[in-house]
């Protein structure tokens, strides 16, 4: 059974780029093949490892929906249509040395993703047996863990910026991982983007408030902000970048 790790916080707090570093850390650690995966609709998983991807599960849905409205089908004379799409999910799997992706993707236009999140969630159950480790980025919000769509979690990294929201907004996020008995063997905290790598004591104060477990401080760094307007993959941060370091001290912290 994979070691699943979920990565979550609110938007824009930089939890993709954290868990890129962490992917990279455990493949280098010898700890692959690492199954990445891309649970946010709004996916960018792939620029932070630098790995191209041609195909999602939401696009897989969206052909195989439109092919049975279509006059001529995709789908090969002879094949069914689960055949057609098992064949087809399993092109949605990006391969690289140390690490596999699967990116959900999202529907066209509108709609609800809970059909796309089905598809997740089968496909994650179908690996599980095949990769020691699960790195899940997950959407800003908690629907993947409220809707029980990992198929398990034995370490929640819950990321924040140096804001009350922040903390506040992963604080509701390990009530829910409780309220949904999941019951990890460990939720831990990460304050990214801090000043000088420290935090003030209001925030401190609010990680008290909240109950969490502090994991670690990165602190802010420019390089991350240029590689990303570059569209540079951050994973290629040289070895000494303080981001990529206080990462990797924490990642050896849990013992993974």
């Amino acid at each position: 059974m994979a070691h699943v790790i979920a990565v979550a916080g609110k938007g824009g707090v930089g939890k993709t780029t954290l868990c890129g570093m962490l992917i990279q850390y455990l493949c280098e650690q010898g700890k692959g093949p690492v199954l990445a995966v891309d649970a946010d609709a709004n996916s960018n998983l792939n620029e932070v490892l630098g790995v191209k991807v041609e195909t999602t599960l939401g696009d897989v849905r969206e052909e195989i929906a439109q092919a049975e409205l279509a006059k001529v089908s995709p789908i090969p004379a002879g094949m069914s249509k689960a055949d057609y799409a098992e064949m087809r999910f399993e092109d949605a799997l990006v391969e690289d040395d140390d690490f596999d992706l699967l990116v959900m993707g999202r529907t066209q236009g509108k709609g609800c993703y809970c059909y796309v999140n089905g598809l997740l969630q089968t496909q994650l159950a179908k690996y599980q047996n095949n990769y020691p480790y699960f790195v899940v980025d997950n959407e800003a919000g908690m629907e993947h863990i409220s809707r029980g769509v990992l198929p398990s979690m034995q370490t929640a990294i819950l990321v924040s910026d140096c804001s009350r929201r922040g903390i506040q907004a992963v604080g509701r996020i390990a009530k829910l991982i409780q309220e949904c008995n999941m019951h990890p063997d460990t939720v831990g905290l990460i304050v990214n983007r801090a000043p000088q790598g420290k935090l003030n004591e209001g925030i401190q104060e609010e990680i008290r408030n909240q109950g969490l477990t502090l994991l670690g401080v990165v602190p802010q760094d420019e390089s991350v902000y240029e590689f990303d307007c570059e569209g540079r993959p951050t994973v290629e941060l040289p070895e000494d970048n303080p981001v990529k370091k206080a990462l990797r001290e924490i990642a050896g912290k849990l013992n993974l």
